[in-house]
């Protein structure tokens, strides 16, 4: 079949007019988020495999994605997320927990606040300690460096230049971001230049995944300049029903797109990377878990793996918002209407303003009394009044620290369930369930208000609103945490990589007892990664492409 063919069928594809039923390609990835964008890149990378990247949402053409600072009106977009709620947290006065995830090519990556962090090294020492040969530190470093653009000039002996994913500063940041870095020195945290050095410690201004003054999620960096390949079919608004298995062996999959049901199927491997809840549901939706949740809700078993779903891990987060009358901070009031009339202009001409801000644009690592050697919170500054009634927006300016539990403790579940007879995930984070998590998130939300409290907020000191005046004693921040904490957006560890009977795949992201089905996303980490989960979802893409190819 000649190119020319090969492209018109792909684009009939994509745009649901083919009438067959059954498409073969060498190898179909599920989920064009982080590290399906990657999978669906390198391996199309040799013109003879036939790769077929497969994703539930649609197009990312909208300025709400690429401008930076559209990304606050995505997370409770029905058309660009997923709007998961979990299950009642028992330890949270049972309160439901929003868990948006991305609904359109680029995935998370596409609505995330675009922070390049990788994590400690520890992180993936452990990982390798704990049964994992091959996912050490100094294994996967060059996996970073081939996909990193560094725009900065960091150390080549930690970045590397020339990749797809642009990594740059932010284009103009408000000058409170820098206020957040001289208060955090003032009470002895160092600043850090480079969060993925050397060292993790420290605060600075994060380091983003930017190109031109706009969001580069990992399909704009992997997938839309190699749409050309035709060996490269990219299917949109495609719902995967199940994986089709025969034999002990996964096939391919089936899928509803344009309400018509269409079998695909992979010569090769079919590799998940739909994220830690939605490689975790297909899953399910195929028979795959534990065969006695399975059947409790009356699905059918086609391969009992117990691990399924288990050792859900997420960051923690607790607020601390301040009212400040300073209207140089991100806001809306009379004082700020003109810069913000005139940001649309400045961010066209100059590709400067407030549209260029991805809001949370300083922060760090830190340790409080609980910490070993290695930090054990992260701080999110944003420099605008975060509300906290849960608003998009509020009139008027401040400022506020997110910070969050960095090696939480606790680990809850996905699992399948049934609400008026349909089939759902159930999503248990089972927060604090160690009570640990919640005495490090009192110690870090007290180093973020001694941040606040530092010399360098002077010159726009407001009122904490919260936790607010009413709270200081330990008693009544964990009432705090109880009432008001909530996710960072970092769900992991759903599909675990392991040895061990529990984990769900083997090291080089097989999943266990089903041949030429692998995993490639969050949700096989073992433990959570001290940081933005971004980064480390694009190295583990890569990884299992290298994996696939190598044979």
């Amino acid at each position: 079949m000649g190119s020319g063919v090969r492209r018109a069928r792909r684009t009939l594809i994509a745009e649901g007019k083919m009438t067959e039923q059954s498409m073969q390609f060498d190898y179909i990835v599920v989920g064009a988020g982080s590290a399906g964008c990657v999978l669906a890149n390198r391996l199309s990378r040799d013109p003879n495999n036939r790769v077929c990247l497969v994703e539930g949402g649609g197009s990312d053409r909208t300025p709400r994605i690429h401008v930076p600072a559209g990304t606050i009106t995505l997370y409770k977009s029905e058309r660009y997320a997923y709007q998961f709620m979990s299950e009642p947290q028992t330890h949270l006065n049972n309160r439901r927990i929003h868990v948006p995830r991305g609904r359109m090519l680029g995935g998370s990556s596409s609505m995330n606040s675009m922070i390049y962090i990788r994590g400690d090294r520890s992180d993936y020492d452990t990982w390798a300690a704990m049964g994992c040969p091959g996912w050490s530190y100094d294994d996967l470093l060059p996996f970073f460096k081939e996909a990193e653009d560094n725009r900065l000039g960091q150390s080549p002996d930690f970045h590397g230049r020339g990749g797809e994913l642009a990594v740059d500063k932010p284009r103009d940041p408000n000058p409170a971001s820098r206020r957040f870095v001289e208060a955090a020195k003032e009470i002895g945290i160092a600043e850090n230049s480079d969060f993925n050095g050397a060292k993790l410690e420290g605060v600075g201004i994060y380091n983003l995944t930017q190109k031109d003054a706009k969001r580069l999620s990992s399909y704009r960096a992997f997938v839309h300049p190699v749409l050309s390949r035709a060996n490269l079919t990219v299917m949109t608004d495609a719902r995967v029903e199940r994986l089709d298995i025969v034999g002990g062996a996964v096939t391919g999959v089936t899928l509803t797109k344009d309400g018509k049901s269409l079998t695909l199927r992979a010569a090769r491997e079919t590799v998940l990377a739909a994220g830690a809840l939605g490689s975790p549901e297909i899953l399910l939706k195929s028979g795959i878990g534990d065969g006695a949740e399975l059947r409790a809700v009356g699905m059918d078993v086609r391969h009992h793996l117990p691990g399924v779903g288990k050792n859900l891990q997420d960051h923690l987060d607790g607020l601390v918002t301040v009212r400040s009358h300073d209207s140089s901070t991100l806001g809306f009031s009379a004082g700020s209407m003109p810069r913000v009339l005139a940001s649309p202009l400045k961010y066209l001409a100059k590709k400067a303003g407030w549209l260029t801000t991805n809001y949370v644009e300083a922060g760090g690592f830190a340790r409080t009394k609980y910490a070993g050697d290695v930090p054990d919170v992260q701080f999110h500054f944003v420099p605008g009044y975060r509300s906290h009634r849960g608003r998009l927006f509020e009139w008027g300016h401040g400022y506020a620290i997110h910070t969050c539990v960095l090696r939480p403790e606790s680990r809850g579940s996905v699992f399948p369930k049934r609400t008026n007879g349909q089939a759902e995930l159930g999503i248990d984070f089972r927060f604090i369930d160690k009570e640990q998590d919640a005495r490090v998130l009192v110690e870090g939300m007290r180093l973020a208000r001694r941040i606040l409290g530092a010399s360098p907020f002077a010159g726009i000191r407001g009122a904490e609103i919260a936790p607010g005046p009413k709270r200081m004693s330990d008693e009544a921040l964990m009432d705090y945490v109880r009432s008001d904490a909530s996710t960072v957006f970092h769900p992991s560890g759903t599909c675990r990589m392991g040895n061990d009977e529990g984990a769900v795949v083997t090291p080089d992201l097989k999943v266990r007892g089903l041949a030429n089905l692998r995993i490639a996303d969050a949700s096989i980490m073992p433990t959570l990664i001290s940081g933005n989960t971004n980064a480390p979802s694009i190295m583990i893409g890569q990884k299992c492409a290298a994996m696939m190819l190598a044979g």
